[in-house]
């Protein structure tokens, strides 16, 4: 039995490493885009939202062998007012974005699904509070035009673990949330199924 990460994000697969988690990573090949106008329109909430894509995405490499488990996972932010933000892609964008959160507070939830033999076996929801300072017009200008080009695809355009932190005036809830995976609830699965001594 093995675990495929259905996805090559440099934080999750630093996260699994770390935890000393054996791991394959394969690129997942959904249709991302087309996959959130689908279930935007089927007005889930947030979290089935997170969970539905971390399904798609494991789905999405099941051929990549039999015999595994293979993990899939989404991260969703939601604002205070309810609106679902996504990767800012452009720094124009991120600027925008930044301007929204600015001074207030947003839900990140991150979920993870295991495929196992083409059904769900596992799945796992985590979830944290983040409350932005007030951010002046020339710190957003300056922190998208400095931002690496990774931040772009990240959702909120931050990381924490970098200069993503000074957004910040408060945060409430799972670190491994932010990062983008249930990683506690993981484990425990994972040792339950003995792919790590229990």
């Amino acid at each position: 039995m093995k675990l495929i990460l259905a996805s090559t994000s440099a934080a999750r697969r630093a996260m699994l490493t770390a935890a000393g988690v054996p791991h394959v990573a394969i690129p997942n090949a959904l249709d991302e885009d087309l996959e959130k106008q689908t279930l935007i329109a089927q007005g889930l909430p947030a979290e089935s939202y997170a969970v539905a894509l971390a399904t798609a995405k494991a789905r999405s490499v099941i051929h990549a062998g039999e015999n595994a488990l293979i993990l899939g996972c989404d991260q969703i932010l939601v604002h205070s007012d309810g609106t679902i933000f996504d990767k800012p892609i452009t720094r124009a964008r991120l600027v925008d974005q930044l301007a929204q959160l600015s001074g207030q507070t947003h839900r990140l939830y991150s979920a993870a699904v295991i495929i196992e033999n083409n059904h769900i076996a596992w799945q796992g929801m985590e979830h944290a509070d983040l409350t932005m300072r007030h951010l002046s017009s020339s710190y957003m200008i300056g922190y998208a035009a400095d931002a690496k080009s990774e931040i772009l695809s990240c959702v909120g355009g931050y990381q924490i673990e970098s200069e993503g932190i000074q957004l910040f005036s408060k945060i409430q809830g799972s670190h491994f949330a932010i990062l983008g995976l249930p990683l506690i609830e993981l484990l425990a699965y994972l040792r339950h199924r003995g792919l790590l001594l229990s």
